[in-house]
């Protein structure tokens, strides 16, 4: 649902010009990482000592309660339903991927950071990991505590938080989750990685203490101005207790907003809680997380982003900010204007990149408009704001990379609600939910080649390097996939009763290896982490896109053949230099200024410049 009313509702503002020459308001670390996005309850579960109970989903869509209830088996089948789930007896699939839990948790993610080192990400954005009976915690119980469930000791946390005044920080208690995620914050920096929450600040779930005590107490709540109740339970005038939830959603209600956006009460509530993570028990800013992601952006009034972003800098004055709005590029320029983002999830950086590369020739754009979309997304916001641009290929809002190359043609990725609803398997039976081919994962590859070597911080979703597929929400969250787990081959389809021949579930390690690759190749070239950048050629006729970076003395050329063939493509390179490209290891002079290089069909080079001194 989420994903889909992110267009429903029109941003203010209209484009707003900077000053040439403005000094840039970034900070400067987030041009060079390379970013990991972690569903945490689908990543791995470290300790299933602290598994969720039938009782810590209550509260969770869907309403009704389980008549029977476990957590899911890791490697098991996606739209299979177990022996509990048929027991339920209903006949709605997403209930029953509502309620599953797999048992991912943050042990997890403390132990999976060697392999996200051996990966080579720098980065991680954790998406929501508050207290919270969801699996996607979206609908938070508070922003103060880790939800229990992703700590060691869930009932002994729960009873430590109930002795608290959840508004007032004075007693706030820190909690065996709360703990943990300190010490996953100390280990990712340690192991030379920041590290990003997501902040739902729009929207309270109904377990959330404010929303509780409101519903028991109605006016008599110190919690009544938090939120935008409609009616409140009068049986002599006839009225029932009613509120706002978000876009109309009961389980997600709405903080409530005035002219300076979210008001008093929770927006002190807000504050603090951010000063807990980013400065956590006065420990200064080295041992917090190193920013945030902040959760439908644009549903809250820019006043209060404006007061929020003083505050985190004040807290940590290389924060880094990144906004979700999904529209078109022009909307979000009021947003980046260095009081309050330093830059967005780049879906519009996506859309250009699958209608270049992936899309059927009738949705393909040419590699003019290709080049003229990405000077529009390199030049239309203030200095620095594209370099530390989030550029993702998928997300948790969105069918896997994979699957929608998979589907390509199924629809326009640009047409965001629509195709919402397009490339979900629960509503659009065309959609294929089956395995992506050879071909498929190869056509992948020439997309990560350019994520690593174009402007701007790409973003891995997790799983994607691995070859995880599947449509849109819920099936792009399917637990990761690791090495010592067995998988089951996937033989139901989306309606959970017919079946069709086993597609293998398994590590693809030729794409891991790839990501690697290109990962340490980026990281590897100052040019490729923070240098400039120029287009070289962009050949509509023969399907060609190619540019350079430089930066810090170091020049990476990337080249890319788009079309069906095998060809030949001469590049301007600097006089009497040698290069290399770094997919094969080819060497090539270029005693004149230029060089002809082959490029085979669908796919790319990458030359460096070598240094003489090295050769």
């Amino acid at each position: 649902m989420k994903a889909r009313l992110l267009l429903a509702l029109l941003l203010p503002g209209a484009a707003v010009a900077t000053a040439p020459g403005a000094p840039e308001f970034v900070p400067a670390w987030a041009k060079s990482v390379v970013w990991y996005q972690i569903f945490p309850e689908r990543f791995r579960n470290g300790d299933p000592a602290n598994d969720p109970r039938v009782e810590d989903i209550r509260g969770a869509d869907p309403a009704e309660p389980p008549k029977a209830w476990r957590v899911h088996p890791w490697g098991s089948d996606w739209f299979e339903l177990q022996p509990w789930e048929k027991q339920n007896g209903e006949p709605e699939l997403w209930k029953h991927l509502l309620r599953r839990r797999y048992g991912g948790d943050l042990q997890g993610i403390i132990d999976e950071l060697p392999y996200l080192q051996r990966l080579g990400v720098t980065a991680l954005y954790l998406n929501p990991v508050f207290d919270s009976p969801s699996l996607h915690k979206y609908d938070g119980a508070s922003y103060h505590h880790i939800d229990p469930n992703l700590g060691p000791d869930p009932a002994g946390d729960r009873a430590l938080m109930a002795r608290e005044h959840p508004a007032d920080p004075r007693t706030w208690v820190w909690t065996q989750a709360d703990e943990l995620a300190l010490r996953l914050i100390d280990a990712a920096h340690a192991a030379g990685m920041r590290l990003i929450f997501d902040g739902v600040f729009n929207h309270l779930g109904v377990n959330s203490f404010a929303f509780r005590d409101l519903v028991k107490n109605q006016q008599r709540s110190p919690y009544r101005d938090w939120f935008t109740v409609k009616s409140w339970d009068d049986p002599a005038a006839g009225t029932k207790f009613d509120y706002e939830g978000w876009f109309g959603a009961k389980s997600l209600p709405e903080l409530r907003e005035d002219e300076n956006g979210i008001v008093a009460g929770p927006r002190t509530y807000i504050f603090a809680a951010t000063e807990r993570w980013m400065n956590p028990k006065g420990r200064g800013a080295a041992h917090g997380i190193d920013g945030w992601r902040l959760d439908v952006a644009f549903c809250i009034a820019h006043p209060f982003w404006k007061a929020w972003r003083a505050h985190v800098r004040h807290l940590n004055p290389e924060a880094y900010l990144t906004a979700e709005i999904v529209d078109v590029p022009e909307k979000t320029v009021p947003y980046v204007q260095g009081d309050e983002f330093d830059a967005e999830m780049n879906y519009n950086w996506a859309f250009a990149a699958v209608e270049f590369f992936v899309d059927p020739p009738a949705q393909r754009i040419r590699a003019t408009e290709f080049d003229a979309k990405l000077r529009q997304l390199r030049e239309l916001y203030p200095a620095g704001v594209a370099s530390v641009a989030m550029n993702l290929l998928g997300s948790h809002d969105t069918t896997r990379l994979s699957s929608y190359i998979h589907n390509r043609g199924a629809g326009r990725y640009r047409d965001w609600g629509q195709f919402y609803s397009l490339s979900k398997t629960a509503e659009n039976p065309r959609y294929s939910a089956r395995r992506p081919s050879d071909a498929d994962y190869a056509l992948q590859q020439l997309l990560v080649i350019f994520q690593m070597t174009y402007l701007g911080a790409p973003m891995i979703y997790y799983g994607d390097e691995v070859g995880l597929w599947g449509g849109n929400d819920p099936d792009c969250r399917k637990p990761m996939l690791w090495p010592d787990l067995a998988y089951a081959d996937e033989v139901y389809g989306p309606d959970a009763h017919t079946t069709h021949a086993p597609d293998r579930v398994e590590i693809r390690h030729d794409l891991w290896e790839h990501y690697r690759k290109l990962i340490a190749i980026r990281r590897a070239h100052p040019a490729l982490l923070h240098g400039d950048y120029r287009t070289l050629v962009a050949d509509d006729a023969r399907d060609v896109f190619a540019f350079e970076r430089n930066g810090d003395g170091d020049q990476v050329v990337v080249a890319f053949n788009n079309s069906a063939a095998t060809l030949t493509q001469t590049l301007p390179l600097r006089p009497g230099a040698t290069y290399r490209d770094e997919l094969t290891g080819r060497v090539i002079d270029a005693p004149s200024g230029s060089a002809t290089v082959e490029i085979p069909a669908k796919w790319a080079v990458v030359l460096a410049a070598v240094d003489p001194n090295t050769r």
